[in-house]
């Protein structure tokens, strides 16, 4: 048996966003097409939420934000890598491919 694309995938994309927010869907679009072609684990935050409220406090005027770190990496230990506001889906995978160890 074949293992699936979630398997796949060595690294972790974290999108925090908000609702009305126009950077925030052209930033949904750039992770879905690269999302489409290579596997990674996906989550996205709505920092507006009660349960997200430290994203807000660190994020609150800086929205669309991607995190990129490895799945094998402890979430509290690592750093993840970041892009700010704007990205392409090139700069996007640029960061996959570090964080999987692959340059």
């Amino acid at each position: 048996m074949l293992p699936t694309a979630a398997r796949l995938a060595a690294a972790r994309v974290t999108l925090f966003t908000r609702a009305n927010c126009g950077l925030c869907d052209t930033a949904k679009l750039t992770v879905t097409k690269l999302h489409k072609r290579r596997p990674f684990d996906y989550t996205e935050l709505d920092i507006q939420l009660p349960s997200n409220k430290p994203w807000k406090d660190v994020y609150d005027f800086d929205v669309p934000v991607l995190h990129v770190q490895s799945v094998q990496s402890d979430a509290s230990l690592s750093d993840p890598k970041k892009l700010f506001h704007r990205w392409t889906e090139q700069e996007m995978e640029t960061l996959i491919d570090e964080a999987e160890n692959k340059q």
